[in-house]
């Protein structure tokens, strides 16, 4: 397994998550080991960073896919650490090729307050699922988690397409039974997960990016983690939308740092 930070953001607004893989990492040494015993000093062996030009939007994309593909063709798996959310796009891109080349079916699932699928916006971290969409990433094959936040025309986009979503209530009424939902979806299929912080209630988050009441509690996150990562097949992950510049984001970041050792 690799990590690789990559301090990517699209917004001005969202500045303040450029260097939380840094911050993220510096927090992780409080955690010397996960809940199922790994140690999580092993990642600092294998550490690298995609040193992207945050002016150039194209640029920056063309940088992050190139290198993601080299990392999913050399590595059983890696985490990505942002950054907002707009560098997913090139990194599920790069993901996209591999498991065409590979001949296997691509899945993306997706945990995040908001649908990212604005049109007509500046914001690339708003409206990166919608670009992936239209590129060929298969709709059927991506799962929304935990989704709240939508407008209109990203609602009727969604349905369209048939994108699959899971509430968060789901998981209220039977967390065990949701999780099998997740996990099956994936069957048959290399799994990329994208973790969005604003999945997470800003009570166990205050530093996500945006705010948006109503998500998961830090330790329904830990369980979900906990599943998933189980899955072979899973291929790629990101962490992403963690404000590490906001003030008071110690609490934050040790949730990000707990939530990144459980990924290991």
């Amino acid at each position: 397994m690799q990590i690789i930070k990559i301090p990517g953001f699209a917004m001005e607004k969202t500045k303040g998550c450029k260097n939380t893989g840094n911050a993220l990492l510096k927090s992780l040494r409080s955690f010397s080991f996960n809940e199922e015993g790994k140690n999580t000093e092993e990642v600092f062996l294998n550490l690298e960073e995609i040193h992207v030009n945050n002016i150039s939007y194209e640029a920056k994309n063309s940088l992050i896919y190139k290198n993601a593909l080299e990392i999913f063709d050399e590595q059983d798996r890696a985490i990505f650490l942002g950054g907002d959310h707009s560098i997913t796009l090139p990194l599920v891109k790069a993901f996209l090729f591999h498991c065409k080349l590979e001949t296997k079916a691509p899945c993306l699932i997706v945990f995040d307050a908001c649908a990212d699928c604005l049109e007509d916006t500046k914001d690339k971290s708003k409206s990166w699922l919608r670009e992936l969409i239209l590129l060929g990433f298969p709709p059927e094959n991506i799962l929304l988690v935990g989704t709240r936040n939508f407008s209109k025309n990203e609602k009727d986009f969604l349905k369209s397409q048939r994108v699959k979503m899971i509430s968060i209530n789901s998981f209220l009424e039977n967390i065990e039974n949701a999780c099998d939902s997740v996990m099956e979806f994936s069957s048959g299929k290399i799994l990329y997960v994208s973790f969005d912080f604003k999945s997470l209630d800003p009570f166990f988050m205050p530093c996500a990016s945006e705010l948006f009441p109503g998500g998961f509690s830090s330790r329904q996150i830990i369980y979900l983690i906990q599943r998933i990562k189980k899955i072979k097949s899973l291929k790629g992950i990101d962490l992403v939308e963690l404000d590490s510049e906001k003030k008071e984001s110690e609490q934050s970041l040790s949730l990000g740092a707990k939530i990144l050792s459980e990924f290991l």
